[in-house]
C-alpha cells in the first residue's frame, strides 16, 4: 500500500480528489480496486440486512464493554457499518482512515442519511502514513484490515498505540479451508493485475504486538467457517 497523503473532511466536504500515485513507482494505491460499484453494492447491503454477521458479533462486543461518550478510529471501515452502530449506540464522535476514496464517499453518505453530520472525520489515505497525525481514540477498529495490508505487524502495533481502552478486530480463522479460500483469491487478484493480496494473520504474533501494547483480550468468538473476532482491553 502506498503512502498516501491525508485529505481530512467532514461529511459535507466536496469529493475526495482522485486517486494518488507514486511519484517513484508510478503504482495506484492498491486500495482503489474497491471502486464505486463495489462501495455502493456494500452500503446496499447494509441498508437492506444491517451489519454482516462477524461486523455485528465486533460491534455487539464493543456494546458490552459500553462505548456511550465514546471516541471511535474506524481504520478501512469500508461503508462504516461500525461507526454507524456505534453512534447510534451513543458514541460521541468517530475517526475514519481509509484508502479507498469510494468506500470512504459510502460512508460518507451513510453518516449523513443518519444525520451523524459533524460526528464523523474522514481521512483518505494509509493509516501507517497518517499514523502520527491521528489523535487517539477511546475505541480503535480493524475489521479484516489486517490480513490485506502488506506489513500488518507494523499496522497492528501503531493502532493498537491509539486505542486509549478498547481495540477490535476481525481476522481469518488459520484453518486450512480458510488458507485454500485466501490461495484462490490471490491467484484471481493476481490475474486480474490488482495489487490487493489476502493472508492469515498469525494470532500468536498479533497477540505478542498488542501485549506489548497493554492491550489484553477481553472476548475472542468465531464467526462461521472464515472469521475470528477479537476484542482488546486497555487494563
Amino acid at each position: 500500500m502506498n503512502a498516501l497523503r491525508s485529505d481530512e473532511s467532514s461529511s459535507t466536504t466536496k469529493p475526495l480528489d482522485p486517486p494518488i500515485r507514486n511519484g517513484a513507482a508510478g503504482a495506484t494505491n492498491p486500495f482503489e480496486a474497491y471502486d464505486a460499484k463495489v462501495a455502493s453494492a456494500d452500503l446496499h447491503k447494509y441498508r437492506s440486512n444491517g451489519p454482516r454477521p462477524w461486523t455485528r458479533a465486533l460491534i455487539e462486543a464493543l456494546k458490552i464493554e459500553g462505548v456511550a461518550g465514546a471516541t471511535l478510529l474506524d481504520i478501512g471501515g469500508g461503508i462504516g457499518a461500525i461507526q454507524h452502530e456505534l453512534l447510534d449506540a451513543g458514541a460521541a464522535k468517530a475517526t475514519s482512515v481509509e484508502a479507498s476514496s469510494a468506500y470512504l464517499s459510502a460512508a460518507r453518505e451513510e453518516t449523513d442519511r443518519r444525520g451523524h453530520t459533524g460526528r464523523v472525520t474522514y481521512q483518505y489515505g494509509d493509516f501507517v502514513a497518517l499514523a502520527e497525525s491521528i489523535p487517539p481514540a477511546d475505541v480503535v477498529t480493524l475489521e479484516r484490515v489486517l490480513n490485506v495490508y502488506p506489513d500488518w505487524e507494523q499496522l497492528a502495533a501503531l493502532s493498537a498505540e491509539r486505542a486509549r481502552r478498547l481495540y477490535g478486530v476481525v481476522i481469518p480463522r488459520d484453518t486450512l479451508f480458510v488458507r485454500l479460500v485466501i490461495s484462490v483469491i490471490n491467484l484471481v487478484l493476481r490475474l486480474r493485475r490488482q495489487q490487493v493480496r489476502a493472508a492469515v494473520v498469525p494470532f500468536d504474533a498479533l497477540e505478542r504486538i498488542l501485549l506489548e501494547q497493554g492491550l489484553h483480550q477481553s472476548f475472542s468468538g468465531n464467526v462461521g467457517p472464515a472469521w475470528r473476532v477479537l476484542l482488546y482491553r486497555r487494563d
